[in-house]
């Protein structure tokens, strides 16, 4: 597991500073479109899990993961 994937699934104590990490690991990725939309996809997860599970700053977690919207590659489905 990647340092940056350590804060579990579901754990209310998800940060902004978390979710700003993970979208610098996605940005590194972006020249690979399947890896940067998987990562992107673990993230947007990881964040409604938080929030489900009582994150107090659901709304500042939600825009930040947000900004993945952001970042250039193809997004697809099989």
């Amino acid at each position: 597991m990647s340092e940056i994937q350590q804060t579990r699934v579901g754990d209310p104590r998800l940060t902004a500073e978390d979710i700003a990490r993970r979208l610098a690991e996605i940005h590194a990725a972006q020249s690979d479109d399947e890896a940067a939309h998987g990562l992107e996809d673990a993230l947007h997860r990881d964040v409604l899990a938080a929030i489900a599970a009582g994150a107090p700053d659901a709304e500042l977690l939600a825009a930040a993961a947000l900004r993945t919207e952001t970042l250039d590659f193809d997004r697809w489905c099989a």
